[in-house]
């Protein structure tokens, strides 16, 4: 006889993995593999770029680094990351401002963990799958802020620290993917600025996820760039080397922020992680070279502008509402009235192709399943060109187009 589980029942997969089990169910092989079209996948290519770096193939692992690694981070990789920002955008982050992850998700994780009670989170109502999941996992108390075509997909700064009814008591800290996914909407210059302003005032704070960010014409988009006081602020700025530097596989992530609040998250792993894998630390050392990450700034905005601008064209060809921004590498869509995301991935499916429906980046929604729940985001969806090679395009854009004039030609015949 099965005996009853020991553990929660209230830990779903992810809205991206329910998408990829769907597939797999209904493809009968998973997304990923040859011929099956990944625009559901939010990973880059993972080989060299044209004008870009080479990606390393081999990292030296000496008997050092088969000890426990340190709790906060290889000192050679602190020291790396803190040089990366303070190179390329004049800020003054020390290796102390650092902590090293197993990814970015893991660092996001930790800091709402061991959030506080009296801070409130603020999240845009399209943001990335995961964040409801750790929100949710975490019993971190959040508000939505308005995502809307009205307001363009991109509220202003000060939406996130919107205090009406809030108790003196209550902290603000908004989590922000810049650039945005699924939306593709970018804050940078002068709007950066005043963002990162607001944060450093008085309860406030700030958790800005900038795993997208070389993904922007400017080669680098990052709110360190204007942070005056990152020891006395609760700015945490995530990165990794998951996206721009084209390695999710190695999970490598990190946390900057004030020395009090990483050395909270040491005390964390000291207990919680036991530190981050060497090679896969010192492998991210190389990545980190700074001639290496300059080429790879123009290599990654060259290459994901050029297929950002050309399937944005084909989709409003197509019928489709664009409403994506100029960073990342997603596309932000409306469907025609009438069909949704769920519908559209059910036809995707038969051509080996799925698309990461638009209800589950809904910061809104019950993370248990509710029937009676109508997410605004029933008929959008996320189309990711992070993984798909320039030659696919031609094909890709056919099997959208070709369901699409399905869909329509069903309608039209009454099925």
């Amino acid at each position: 006889m099965q005996r009853a589980s020991f553990l929660s029942d209230t830990c779903p997969p992810m809205g991206i993995y329910e998408t990829l089990y769907a597939f797999r169910d209904s493809f009968g092989r998973f997304m990923g593999e040859q011929g099956t079209h990944p625009w559901s996948q939010g990973f880059p290519l993972t080989t060299q770029l044209e004008g870009g770096p080479p990606l390393p193939d081999s990292v030296a692992v000496t008997w050092e680094d088969r000890f426990y690694p340190k709790a906060w981070g290889h000192p050679l990789l602190r020291e790396a990351i803190a040089a990366h920002y303070n190179d390329f955008y004049g800020s003054k982050v020390a290796p102390e401002n650092v902590m090293v992850f197993a990814g970015g998700r893991p660092g996001i994780y930790a800091v709402l963990q061991f959030l506080k009670k009296h801070v409130e989170v603020r999240i845009g109502n399209a943001e990335w799958p995961a964040y409801l999941d750790i929100l949710t996992q975490t019993e971190t108390d959040w508000r939505v802020v308005p995502f809307t075509e009205e307001n363009g997909f991109h509220p202003p700064n000060a939406a996130y620290f919107d205090r009406t009814g809030v108790n003196a008591k209550t902290h603000l800290l908004p989590i922000i993917s810049n650039p945005g996914n699924p939306t593709g909407h970018t804050r940078s210059g002068a709007e950066l600025e005043e963002l990162i302003a607001m944060a450093e005032q008085p309860k406030n704070g700030i958790l800005l996820d900038e795993a997208y960010e070389m993904f922007h014409p400017s080669k680098g988009v990052s709110g360190i760039r204007y942070v005056k006081d990152l020891d006395n602020s609760n700015v945490f700025l995530a990165g990794a080397c998951t996206k721009g530097l084209q390695c999710p596989g190695v999970r490598i992530g990190w946390i900057v922020a004030s020395r009090t609040n990483i050395e909270t998250l040491s005390n964390f792993s000291s207990f919680g992680m036991g530190g981050v894998s060497h090679p896969s630390q010192l492998y991210a050392v190389e990545l980190l070279k700074p001639e290496r990450v300059a080429q790879a700034r123009g290599a990654v905005d060259r290459h994901y502008s050029m297929q950002r601008a050309r399937y944005g064209d084909a989709f409003e060809k197509m019928g489709l509402g664009v409403f994506t921004g100029d960073g990342g590498f997603y596309h932000w869509l409306k469907l025609p009235e009438g069909l949704n995301a769920s519908e559209l991935n059910r036809r995707l499916f038969r051509h080996g192709a799925a698309i990461l429906e638009g209800k589950d980046c809904d910061m809104a929604r019950p993370h248990a399943k509710d029937p009676e729940y109508r997410s605004p985001y029933d008929s959008w969806f996320r189309f990711s060109f992070g993984p798909l090679l320039p030659e696919t395009f031609e094909s890709d854009v056919a099997i959208l187009g070709g369901v699409l004039e399905e869909y329509r030609a069903d309608v039209a015949a009454g099925r």
